[in-house]
């Protein structure tokens, strides 16, 4: 029997606690194993991001023949992509090599705050890399800014904003409501089939740093073992939920602290 296989294309957090290295704390959390091409380095903490040192496109799209090409990778996860250039190269490569099972992560805006997505790349994205995905994870910042249009702040805007992304071509839209309020953190399923409500409770701490990369990496798990999309969503939620929930075990920095991928087992 072959071990599952997953890929994340995405930039490194030096602190740990988000992009490549999140990812792939997920994947062997998730019992997957994890390959990784790498599109930015950043000089970044809890804190925030100090600084960001893109990798010219050629070399991304040379990591990305290296991994696919010799390994049977069953699901590609892919976080930041900072410029045009970039999410170009990603895309032909995943054309290259008939790469399923994508889970895209648009990622525009750190847990601190720091912007990582130029303005140019968000139309490159909506045009040459959603339309290729098995499902895109936006928060509501994220969402809001693929659209061009405001926060979602109720759940029925939150399903006509996943309706609308549904539009530009993935095969499914999950809308993350973790920046609401409530007592509950509302997230929205939504394929041709419709919407589907997935709800978990509201978990009170400031380490939240890598949450993002952490479920849209544990989807891509579940659906590298070969689990349907839902299942993959519902185990990933659940993953991330107690993640969060056992994050305050960790005294990691002076600012918003990561989830603790390790959490079963110590």
């Amino acid at each position: 029997m072959s071990n599952a296989i997953a890929l994340t294309i995405a930039g490194s957090d030096s602190g740990g606690g988000a992009g490549i290295q999140a990812d792939l704390k997920t994947f062997s959390a998730m019992g997957v194993y994890g390959a990784s091409v790498i599109t930015a380095l950043t000089a970044q903490n809890t804190r925030g991001v100090q600084a960001i040192h893109d990798v010219p496109p050629p070399f991304i799209a040379t990591q990305m023949d290296s991994v696919l090409s010799d390994l049977a990778v069953g699901a590609v996860k892919i976080g930041m992509l900072s410029q045009p250039g970039v999410i170009e190269a990603v895309a032909e490569g995943l054309i290259r090599h008939n790469a399923r099972n994508i889970v895209l992560d648009p990622v525009m805006v750190a847990t601190s705050g720091d912007r990582l997505l130029a303005d140019e790349a968000i139309e490159a994205l909506r045009r040459v890399l959603i339309p290729k995905a098995a499902l895109i994870t936006p928060n509501l910042p994220e969402a809001a800014a693929l659209l061009g249009t405001t926060y979602a702040f109720s759940e029925t805007e939150m399903a006509r904003q996943a309706s609308a992304l549904l539009a530009l071509g993935p095969a499914a839209v999950l809308i993350k409501g973790g920046h609401g309020n409530g007592p509950e953190a509302i997230d929205l399923l939504v394929t041709a089939a419709g919407p589907l409500r997935l709800a978990s409770p509201r978990v009170l701490t400031q380490n939240t740093h890598g949450t993002g990369c952490t479920l849209s990496a544990a989807i891509a798990a579940g659906l590298a073992k070969g689990q349907s999309l839902e299942t993959a969503v519902r185990h990933a939620k659940a993953y991330v939920s107690a993640a969060i929930s056992a994050s305050d075990r960790l005294q990691i920095g002076h600012g918003h602290g990561p989830v603790h991928h390790f959490y079963r087992w110590w």
